[in-house]
């Protein structure tokens, strides 16, 4: 068997030996959401002084507002009634190591795993790749405060968005744990 996937399932099997958590209801209870980025280096039940069952957590890379990051966003209000939102991006994403057309490259070229050194980017250069990349908004970042800033612009002026949800941005320091307010963002998701 794999060895990380053995690992996860006996981790697995040792949580749910002790697991007491079957009764908690859908709706979040502290009625909100977070949407931030994969990065492994971030632990929102950690940061945010999370339980199960206290907030809707969505991630992506980037912490982006995607269309589909929205929509988990708009559920999380209409069907589950969160009724405060944050945006947390993060110091040192790899979103700021790229664009969309480095991204497309690579992709071009092929699907193995790329490489950074102090030069960029680089490919393995083991085809096939697919021009299928160039069709996509990979939301790369340039600006942490302004990426932030534009996401809550986003999700507060898109339509399924009711007016009356406070939508909140920070980023989080990856060196101090800290949650910094971008204060344009809170101001524009007030």
């Amino acid at each position: 068997m794999n060895k990380v996937l053995n690992e996860v399932l006996m981790a697995n099997r040792e949580y749910a030996a002790s697991f007491d958590k079957g009764d908690l209801p859908m709706p979040p209870g502290r009625h909100f959401a977070i949407l931030t980025c994969m990065d492994a280096r971030l632990d929102p039940a950690k940061y945010a002084g999370l339980s199960e069952g206290d907030a809707h957590v969505i991630r992506n890379a980037g912490g982006r507002a995607s269309d589909d990051a929205i929509r988990s966003l708009v559920i999380s209000y209409k069907l589950l009634g969160t009724r405060e939102w944050f945006v947390i991006h993060h110091t040192d994403c790899g979103m700021e190591t790229f664009t969309d057309d480095i991204m497309r490259d690579l992709l071009a070229s092929s699907l193995k795993t790329a490489s950074i050194d102090e030069h960029g980017w680089h490919d393995c250069c083991e085809g096939p790749g697919s021009a299928e990349g160039k069709y996509i908004d990979w939301l790369t970042i340039k600006d942490q405060a302004q990426s932030v800033l534009e996401d809550v612009v986003r999700i507060k002026s898109h339509p399924l968005v009711p007016s009356d949800i406070p939508v909140y941005g920070y980023i989080y320091d990856v060196k101090s744990g800290r949650l910094i307010e971008v204060p344009g963002a809170t101001a524009a998701g007030k």
